[in-house]
């Protein structure tokens, strides 16, 4: 539906999970009986949670005890653990900094140059567990580190970026080709964010295997205030799964995923990603509120510590249990920001629905915020 702004101007109207609700159907099933489990390429994975490839959130350590818990964590090979041999004193550093100087510090921190040998090293160390391996650039870092990435055995390659496009046009670099890109690689390609139908099925055509939704980094992210862009995550996630529907047909049945990527922060976000269409979710701060996760009671992305255009911030978050408990329980608080699994489990089961693509059918109603 669009609304007239002015004489001038329309606009969509467009929602966010905030504003939208699950409807239950006549019909329930025991928890136990439902499955969350989802498959991208040759990969299953029990839970559809992808941990975002952000420093206060995935580190090597966390990637492999996210994959043994049967998530998927993504490493960014552009944050400190592939720029210096010992990220933790830095880490610790960043989480003890003062508000006013933190920004400022980051950038210093994130000016040392990327090395390839700990691209190498840190993607070895997470195969050597036995977990699937992911990783991810930026759209700008990936003609230049590509290949060390491929040769170290990543299994999942993801091309993040606030917004990726399928046709970028500039005069002064030479641009990343996606379709020859995907085409020539040998491994499954994760890309995104994305905010509309029509980007998305551009992306789709490049021939990737799953499209990000969204600018990731809700929690974190002054985009909006910065650049003015922003995406109702419960609009945005169902035009780019109308996407996938019309690409299937147009590509004879090739199914590309979506992965809600931002303003998922509790529970009931992830339950309401996947009614709108989501096949999984991409998750920054719930993850980073875990007590184990490397930002130590802060959560900041990429945009934070941008050289010249810090669009992000370092935000604190309240870590009240561990990794495990995030996922799976116990809770002990009632404000959807543990057991996020079990919590999906209980929503499918209350409305009647055995797997997530199931899931994706439940009916959902406009209940604006208050």
């Amino acid at each position: 539906m669009e609304i007239e702004l002015g004489r001038g101007k329309r606009g969509r109207q467009a929602y966010t999970f905030d504003d939208i609700a699950v409807v239950p159907t006549r019909r329930t099933r025991n928890p136990a009986d439902v499955s969350t489990s989802w498959s991208i390429d040759a990969f299953t994975f029990e839970t559809p949670v992808l941990g975002a490839p952000m420093d206060s959130v995935v580190s090597p350590a966390t990637a492999i005890a996210l994959g043994r818990m049967g998530a998927l964590g993504v490493l960014d090979l552009e944050g400190l653990w592939t720029r210096y041999e010992d990220p933790e004193p830095l880490l610790a550093e960043i989480a003890s900094l003062p508000a006013e100087s933190a920004t400022q510090r980051m950038q210093a921190l994130y000016a040392e140059p990327i090395k390839p040998e700990l691209i190498t090293r840190r993607i070895a160390e997470i195969r050597e567990s036995g977990v699937v391996v992911a990783a991810a650039l930026s759209p700008q870092r990936t003609q230049e580190h590509y290949e060390t990435v491929v040769k170290a055995g990543v299994d999942l390659f993801v091309i993040r970026g606030t917004t990726v496009s399928a046709e970028h046009v500039s005069s002064g670099d030479d641009s990343l080709n996606l379709k020859q890109f995907i085409y020539d690689l040998d491994v499954p390609v994760i890309v995104g964010g994305v905010g509309t139908y029509k980007a998305a099925l551009h992306l789709m055509r490049t021939g990737a295997a799953g499209v990000l939704v969204g600018f990731g980094g809700g929690a974190a992210s002054t985009t909006r205030t910065a650049l003015g862009i922003h995406t109702p995550m419960a609009t945005a996630v169902a035009d780019v799964a109308a996407a996938r529907r019309d690409y299937m047909d147009e590509s004879g049945g090739r199914y590309v995923h979506v992965i809600a990527d931002g303003g998922v922060g509790t529970s009931g976000d992830i339950v309401k990603a996947i009614a709108m269409g989501a096949d999984a979710v991409m998750l920054g701060v719930a993850l980073a509120r875990a007590t184990d996760a490397p930002g130590r009671g802060f959560h900041w992305g990429q945009e934070a510590h941008h050289a010249t255009l810090p669009r992000g911030r370092r935000v604190a978050v309240e870590q009240h249990a561990g990794l495990e408990e995030v996922l799976f329980g116990p809770a002990t608080t009632a404000d959807g920001t543990t057991n996020l699994i079990g919590a999906l489990r209980r929503a499918m089961a209350t409305t009647g629905y055995s797997s997530l693509k199931e899931f994706q059918r439940v009916d959902v109603v406009v209940t604006p915020y208050e």
